[in-house]
């Protein structure tokens, strides 16, 4: 970490001088990573092969993009979005065989490598469509809740 004024910023890794590229190898481990497990199909066959802990291995392992993104400080509600991702692939990667069949289709870990990328190319702030995807699931989430507890509250009164 180097400091300009009070705000720490983060400084990616050095590049060897001389070598006449500037390349990123935080970034190309990511990718890396996201291509083993989504273009390889490592997390559907994890999945598939020890249900439910497999989607969590996954998950887990989709956490390394994640910290890449808070380590470069890119925007709350960019890392916000790639949680949703790595969320709905284990939530639904659960479901046995559904799950696995879903995960091949959605490449969370693709979606997330794309997310920084794109956002780092614009100083890791988040876009409108960043805000309508959060906002969105928030309100998707409530709506969730509220079906739950008026669920709930039928269930009582019909038993009681």
């Amino acid at each position: 970490m180097a400091s300009i004024g009070s705000a720490p910023v983060y400084m990616r890794p050095g590049v060897p001088s001389g070598s006449g590229t500037a390349r990123d190898s935080e970034l190309d481990r990511v990718r890396g990573l996201a291509r083993v497990l989504d273009r390889y199909f490592v997390d559907p066959l994890m999945g598939l092969v020890i249900p439910g802990v497999g989607d969590v291995i996954g998950s887990l392992l989709g956490m390394y993009v994640v910290v890449i993104a808070a380590r470069r400080k890119v925007s709350p509600v960019i890392i916000a979005r790639m949680l949703m991702n790595l969320t709905a692939d284990a939530v639904i990667g659960i479901v046995p065989l559904v799950g696995d069949i879903f995960d091949i289709g959605f490449k969370a870990h693709l979606r997330n490598v794309d997310l920084l990328e794109s956002r780092m190319s614009h100083g890791g702030r988040a876009t409108a469509k960043d805000w309508a995807v959060v906002v969105g699931a928030a309100l998707a989430f409530i709506a969730a809740m509220v079906l739950i507890v008026y669920g709930v509250i039928r269930l009582f009164r019909a038993v009681f």
